[in-house]
């Protein structure tokens, strides 16, 4: 296939997720809001059900607001279903793609049966407007009933008796062996899905382990996501300190690319560190590959758990033991500021002379009639 067609792939999976993100953000941080609020209690099982009939109506309502970001959580899949069938065929794709999405959360064929759905429901309804040619009068009879309807019925066959299956075979697989690890194991889990994260800042290596980690959620297989998320963030925050802490040993390009650097990690976009990576690979790369893998082994080695796909830090204090998983955090990006600090040196920058030499041999004295003139 041809490069231009991996390209407009990447491009409606892209607008899917882009889409998912703020439904993602909003269920994290209604989550936030109780988990905190319930910690003033010393409440750590919010969700639990027996605190929906807690005499305490503060309580009783953190509960509930838990449940309202775990609706915000489960419109993940219909959503970035929806919206790559609509980066591919318009508003006609959104309804069969949103249809399927939901079919692949109840199959629970997890994140790449989502990714799935959205193609096809894209695709099939794009075929159904490009080849469906009804007379003027009954024109829009295509967007409003055929295309809607009968989009999503083929795209609901093709998920249910073809695709469904084998992602949601891959996904109980993939859990099976992952809740099979346990101790010293898990750590080392995480300390691979962080390094392959830290490793290549949003490329494929990273889309890779990031992808898998969100397709275990709906399985209940929390560790790889837990890890995935504390290593997005943490190359962009340390490189970020390491310009705050000392800007000699970077160009004022880097400085710059520092500042943003620091706020990308922040709110979980691993791509702020690209400029760092690109500028010295040989020393940044491992260093970020190292302080991702232990930042990511101490979160998930101590207990903490992720249960949503948010790496932001308004999703920190939803993470159940939300100490240690800022921790993980913390000690990670402080690993990757110290060690790109140490294999630095000072950077020297030539000034640019501001001020002109003036050869006075080649002075010209005017008259006052030629200067006025």
């Amino acid at each position: 296939m041809s490069k231009s067609f991996w390209k407009e792939l990447e491009k409606h999976v892209m607008t899917g997720i882009s889409y998912m993100i703020p439904v993602v953000i909003a269920g994290a941080v209604l989550m936030a809001i109780s988990r905190i609020g319930a910690s003033a209690f010393g409440i750590s099982n919010i969700w639990d059900e027996k605190w929906a009939t807690n005499s305490n109506a503060i309580i009783q309502f953190l509960h509930t607001d838990d449940g309202w970001g775990g609706l915000a959580l489960g419109l993940m899949f219909p959503i970035i279903s929806g919206f790559i069938a609509y980066s591919i065929a318009d508003k006609g794709g959104i309804a069969p793609g949103m249809v399927a999405g939901v079919l692949v959360a109840n199959m629970n064929a997890g994140f790449l049966g989502a990714l799935a759905s959205g193609l096809i429901a894209g695709y099939v309804s794009k075929f159904m407007f490009d080849h469906i040619h009804l007379p003027e009068a009954m024109s829009s009879v295509v967007p409003v009933f055929l295309v809607p309807v009968l989009g999503s019925l083929i795209t609901l066959i093709l998920i249910q008796y073809v695709v469904g299956g084998p992602f949601a075979a891959l996904n109980s697989g993939l859990a099976s062996w992952l809740k099979s690890m346990t101790g010293v194991n898990k750590v080392l889990l995480a300390a691979i899905v962080g390094g392959m994260v830290g490793f290549d800042l949003g490329g494929p290596v990273n889309k890779a382990a990031v992808t898998t980690a969100m397709a275990l959620l709906t399985s209940g297989v929390y560790d790889p996501n837990t890890a995935a998320q504390v290593a997005i963030i943490i190359p962009p925050i340390g490189l970020g300190l390491a310009t705050i802490i000392d800007k000699k040993k970077f160009t004022p390009e880097l400085n710059e690319a520092g500042k943003a650097s620091f706020v990308m990690g922040l709110i979980g976009v691993s791509e702020g560190a690209i400029p760092f990576a690109i500028e010295s690979p040989l020393k940044i790369i491992p260093i970020n590959v190292i302080g991702s893998a232990l930042g990511s082994a101490i979160a998930v080695g101590l207990g903490a758990v992720n249960k949503a796909p948010i790496s932001g830090f308004y999703g920190w204090f939803a993470v159940n033991n939300w100490p240690v998983y800022i921790l993980g955090i913390f000690v990670g990006s402080a690993f990757v500021t110290g060690a790109t600090l140490l294999v630095r040196k000072n950077v020297k920058i030539e000034e640019t002379p501001t001020t002109e030499t003036i050869d006075e041999s080649q002075d010209v004295d005017f008259t006052e009639e030629e200067w006025e003139s």
